[in-house]
Formats: C-alpha cells, sequence, structure tokens
C-alpha cells in the first residue's frame, strides 16, 4: 500500500521503502544501529563486538565455531573479531587439541557490568521508542522469520 492507501498494483509508482521488506529492514538496521552504536561507545567495541565479548565472558572455553553459529556471523568475521580481542587483551586462544577455545582475561571479564549497563540502555532505549511490547514481539518476529528464510 502507499501513502495515499491505493494498492501498488493500481499503476501508482510506490515508494520502495513503503511494501519491500528487504529496503524497510535494511533501513531499520541502520536507524537500530546508530542507536547502539551511541550506546556501545563506552565499551569502545562496535555493537557486534561488545554482544561476542559478552558471550565469551559468559561461556568460557567457547570454541570460536560456537560463536559463529551464535552470532549468525561467518567463521572469518568472528576471527577478525577475536584478534581484535586478543590484541587487546581481553581474550586468550588456548589448543586443546584439534579444538581452539576463547576465554575472557580479567579486563575482558571487568568490562562485564558496562556491557551489562549498555546493552540495558540501548534496550530501554528503543522501548521507549516502540514500546516495550512492541520492541520485544518484533525482536520475536524478526528471529522467526529469520529462521524461516533460513530453511
Amino acid at each position: 500500500m502507499s501513502e495515499s492507501g491505493k494498492s501498488c498494483n493500481s499503476g501508482e509508482t510506490c515508494n520502495m521503502m513503503h511494501y519491500c521488506l528487504f529496503f524497510t529492514s535494511q533501513a531499520f538496521c541502520r536507524s537500530l544501529n546508530r542507536m547502539a552504536e551511541e550506546e556501545m561507545a563506552p565499551t569502545g567495541l562496535a555493537p557486534s563486538q561488545t554482544y561476542l565479548l559478552m558471550i565469551i565472558i559468559e561461556t568460557p572455553g567457547i570454541t570460536p565455531k560456537e560463536l559463529s553459529e551464535h552470532m549468525q556471523l561467518a567463521p572469518s568475521t568472528v576471527t577478525r573479531f577475536i584478534d581484535k580481542f586478543v590484541a587487546r587483551k581481553l581474550v586468550t586462544r588456548e589448543s586443546d587439541g584439534k579444538l581452539v577455545k576463547i576465554t575472557a582475561t580479567e579486563a575482558g571479564r571487568n568490562l562485564s557490568p558496562v556491557i551489562k549497563k549498555v546493552w540495558a540502555d540501548l534496550y530501554q532505549r528503543y522501548s521507549n521508542v516502540l514500546g516495550k511490547e512492541r520492541g520485544d514481539n518484533l525482536a520475536i518476529q524478526l528471529d522467526a522469520a529469520r529462521k524461516d528464510l533460513e530453511s
């Protein structure tokens, strides 16, 4: 439907942002990412890095493959993030046979309270705009739709 309420099939040129899931989801992601970057600034990490570090803190000895699956990121992306964390002395890599296990250092664990606070602040910020129930439902629906698209 266009802003005038007429169907896009009626011959009227429609703004793709109003009816195309791809474009509207990308625009939504850009808006939410800007908000997340602002809220995550105190950590010195990007939003996805912040979440990845929290998983490592909460799951000592997690493997890069498990991180990749949990974060729905390419293994090469996870490896790049881990390399940055190792350089900043936030995590260590330990070989266990063929497996590589990732564990947070004390410096990494010390970021946990800050990370939890900025995630709570982000949640509150978008909940103030969208409403808590709408934001929670949107997250659930988007995750379910992502799973459907991947199957």
